[in-house]
């Protein structure tokens, strides 16, 4: 039986041979070009679809997705299930596709090397004073900034799954001291699992690498934020919604904490765009090319696994 299967990213970004594959499956749909679309145009190229395969971008970003996505997901009564473009699933409301017995699948490692080596890239920046001198110099307010060395210091991740994990073996190469916690034990080589509140107050870098999920959110609210070691400095590559990002801003004006680096849809309507030292950046960290062989490699086997009955890489 030929499905329906609509892909909210443009068809120029597959190879020959994976859109062959596709089409072998039934009639595929996909956008025109990579832009956020009206809700209009969404509802249309989902009506009446067997697979739906987002991607942020087409649903106004991560911040935005959610609700959108839900009501694609309504107009296909007959919809078999989800394939996530992205290792994240917090854009997607899971009890929705719950209570609609929808499995959801993602794109899990796809870009561990590459979201590892960009959260090095931030720490060094940040320790270094790198961008925030860059931004002086361009406004033509060159100051000699004093920074820091890496080596020697401790450096605390927040989640050691797929990229936590390749952060602390990139830590330990530039010789630093490396600690995680993580909600479940893990062991690694090197690293000394500890509780968040040991982090914390033990860090003199930190990186966030959790899943976006509720549960997750605030995970560093004032109590937590307080217990920071004097001129930390943090890298959150994963949600924004990690961190309590008022309290954060008053400890980066204080310059208790020396800088946090963070991606973001929205960089202005933030307490922390007051801040010099915090280097907002839009997410490209995962943007390689080698991440993106990987990321269609991986979606286009889900998509066929789907439509065979058995979904692949399946959101708990």
């Amino acid at each position: 039986m030929r499905i329906k299967i609509a892909i909210f990213t443009p068809a120029s970004e597959f190879t020959v041979s994976q859109k062959h594959t596709l089409s072998q499956l039934g009639e595929v749909v996909y956008i025109q070009k990579r832009s956020a679309l009206s809700l209009p145009k969404l509802l249309s190229l989902a009506k009446g679809a067997d697979i739906i395969a987002p991607d942020p971008d087409a649903f106004g970003g991560f911040e935005k997705a959610s609700p959108r996505l839900t009501q694609v997901m309504d107009v296909s009564p007959h919809l078999k299930g989800i394939c996530l473009s992205t290792t994240s699933f917090g854009w997607i409301d899971l009890d929705y596709c719950q209570k609609r017995h929808l499995p959801v699948c993602n794109i899990p490692g796809y870009s561990r090397e590459s979201v590892a080596e960009h959260t090095l890239a931030l720490l060094l920046c940040l320790a270094k004073r790198i961008l925030i001198t860059d931004r002086q110099t361009q406004k033509g307010q060159y100051q000699l900034g004093m920074g820091f060395e890496l080596k020697g210091k401790t450096l605390g991740i927040i989640g050691l799954g797929n990229i936590g994990s390749r952060v602390a073996e990139l830590g330990q190469g530039i010789g630093m001291k490396v600690i995680a916690y993580n909600h479940s034990r893990k062991h690694q080589t090197g690293v000394e699992a500890v509780s968040l509140k040991q982090l914390l107050k033990r860090s003199d870098a930190i990186t966030l690498h959790v899943t976006h999920e509720d549960k997750n959110r605030n995970l560093l609210g004032p109590k937590e934020i307080s217990l920071m070691k004097p001129g930390v400095i943090i890298a959150n590559t994963a949600d924004r919604e990690l961190i309590d990002e008022s309290t954060l801003a008053k400890t980066l004006k204080t310059n208790h904490a020396y800088g946090y680096a963070y991606e973001a849809e929205d960089l202005i309507n933030t307490p922390l765009s007051q801040c010099e030292n915090a280097i907002g950046l839009k997410g490209f960290g995962w943007y390689t090319k080698e991440a993106l062989n990987n990321l269609y490699e991986i979606w286009v086997d889900n998509i066929v696994s789907l439509a065979r009955g058995h979904p692949q890489n399946r959101v708990a």
